[in-house]
């Protein structure tokens, strides 16, 4: 299966190695981004000179008129988009619940984790939904193990949103699979990415937590895009309304 894949936030880290994959195995791939710019044309520039096709799209995915009029680009650059990737998200304030006194901190962590996956999910059931003429396809929403453990110290927000991730997975999944629209998570455990600058600590945490895992290592970025490839695929074509972990047993 291959068609028009949009990867959002893949200007770096995890979507960054979706998008490359994706493109590898014949997708065409909608690069999204909101600040990084130049890494997400730096993506493209790699993945032509690869031999595949790709192309940059601007769009705060927390924005419902952005992801709508970003959806409208990619449908002329490079047609109307069969598979999507929910990938973009932050970790937001790193407190405790009591020390959170910021609202608006909340909502732009909310807005992109939470809003930004239904802004670009009612866009992709559009064009996807047999029932709207659409050929069917494919939505992965990355998830996060933090969301059933609560997340490392101070981020209790950014586990919740990644919480309601999970539920809209397994609802909007129910939702659309008559419409010819498999829904599927994908929660990945502590994985070498800019992402991790958020954390109280740094990367350095990093290497503390490490030696806790079963595996005894953080994952790739790599090992992450395998599996959003492999659910992707027609090999998963009975997989929906279920969330996996790629955690190395955390």
């Amino acid at each position: 299966m291959a068609g028009v894949l949009l990867v959002t936030g893949a200007g770096r880290g995890i979507g960054a190695a979706i998008a490359r994959l994706g493109a590898a195995r014949g997708w065409r791939v909608a690069v999204n981004y909101s600040r990084s710019r130049a890494p997400a044309e730096a993506l493209v520039a790699e993945i032509a000179a690869a031999g595949g096709e790709a192309a940059a799209f601007a769009a705060d995915i927390g924005d419902s008129a952005a992801v709508t009029a970003m959806f409208a680009e990619i449908d002329q650059v490079l047609g109307p988009v069969t598979s999507l990737v929910n990938n973009a998200g932050i970790i937001g304030p790193v407190a405790r619940v009591e020390a959170l006194d910021d609202p608006q901190a909340l909502v732009a962590l909310y807005a992109t984790n939470v809003f930004g996956v239904f802004h670009c999910s009612r866009e992709a059931i559009r064009r996807m939904s047999r029932r709207r003429g659409g050929p069917g396809g494919v939505i992965i929403n990355i998830s996060s193990v933090a969301a059933r453990h609560g997340g490392l110290a101070g981020e209790v927000a950014y586990a919740s949103s990644k919480g309601a991730i999970d539920s809209l997975t397994t609802g909007l999944a129910r939702e659309v699979a008559a419409d010819g629209i498999r829904v599927v998570g994908l929660r990945p455990g502590l994985t070498d990415t800019d992402i991790n600058d958020g954390h109280d600590g740094g990367k350095s945490v990093l290497g503390v937590i490490a030696p806790t895992i079963p595996l005894g290592r953080i994952g790739r970025p790599e090992e992450i895009a395998e599996a959003a490839l492999f659910l992707l695929s027609d090999a998963a074509s009975y997989m929906t309304a279920t969330t996996i972990d790629v955690s190395g047993g955390r």
